[in-house]
């Protein structure tokens, strides 16, 4: 098989992949904004079971009602939500409807990328693949979870006390408060996975330990920008909230990575007597 025949079949076998891709997170998509969950509580015994049914419902939709908690949990109190464009509802539900299609269908999009490469891996890229899946998916959960429920609460509550020594209105857009929310904290979720990937391309023998040891300025370095980056705002603060816990993941995947390196070093053969 030649080069192009090569390129035309990996490109076929990912255009598959992702048609297989759309046929669920499509569908999925299109019912978080089309319908909403209505309570369902079922009595069993002395126990209420808080179920839901979806309900066609195109505005107030599943999509709506997780902005609502989200408001509910993340936005400072006395702080008013203002829809400053025409379409910011709209591409409000729209970004937490993605959002959601996302952590819905991840174990179905892990399926379909590992499918995609598992061909091109030798075997102990596949054994190492397979082994630190769970890690990196608990990992991108715990942080993800982590600057949702905490950090992004704290941040915002942090900004706003500035807002109010400055005696301005606390108010807020509906696209500034979701897109804020989200990206930070999607940043977290992104900056626990650090640990893994020193980690795996350790075990790899692309990058030693050593290295990671040598480059941890740069290392810090690049959380900061990483922090300035992926937050949408333009004060420091919030740089330095996502840039702090990474720099320290950092050093964690750096002992990690050392410890493996010193456990799979052969040990030094003793010397022979009277040699």
């Amino acid at each position: 098989m030649g080069d192009l025949e090569r390129i035309l079949a990996v490109l076929g076998e990912a255009r598959r992949r992702l048609v297989r891709l759309a046929i669920v997170l499509v569908p999925l998509f299109a019912f978080l904004i089309t319908f909403e969950l209505k309570p369902l509580p079922v009595r069993v015994g002395s126990v209420t079971l808080p179920l839901a049914y979806p309900y066609p419902s195109l505005f107030y939709n599943v999509s709506a009602q997780a902005f609502d908690a989200l408001r509910a949990w993340a936005l400072p109190p006395g702080v008013e939500l203002l829809n400053l464009g025409v379409g910011d509802s709209v591409i409000a539900q729209m970004e937490v409807a993605a959002l959601l299609t996302v952590i819905f269908g991840m174990p179905w999009i892990v399926h379909e990328v590992g499918a995609f490469l598992m061909p091109a891996l030798r075997g102990n890229e596949r054994r190492l693949i397979r082994q630190i899946g769970i890690p990196a998916t608990v990992l991108f959960t715990v942080g993800t979870l982590l600057g949702l429920l905490y950090l992004t609460p704290f941040t915002l509550r942090l900004l706003f006390y500035y807002v109010a020594a400055m005696g301005a209105s606390p108010v807020l857009g509906i696209e500034s408060f979701v897109e804020f929310t989200l990206l930070y904290s999607m940043a977290f979720g992104v900056a626990f996975e650090l640990p893994v990937f020193m980690y795996g391309l350790t075990r790899l023998g692309v990058v030693p330990a050593a290295s990671w040891r040598k480059h941890w300025r740069g290392a810090v370095i690049g959380a900061l920008v990483f922090g300035m980056v992926v937050t949408p705002d333009n004060t420091g603060i919030t740089m330095m909230i996502v840039a702090t816990p990474m720099i320290a993941l950092y050093f964690g995947g750096l002992l990690f990575a050392a410890r493996w390196e010193a456990g799979a070093r052969p040990p030094l053969r003793p010397a022979a007597a009277g040699a």
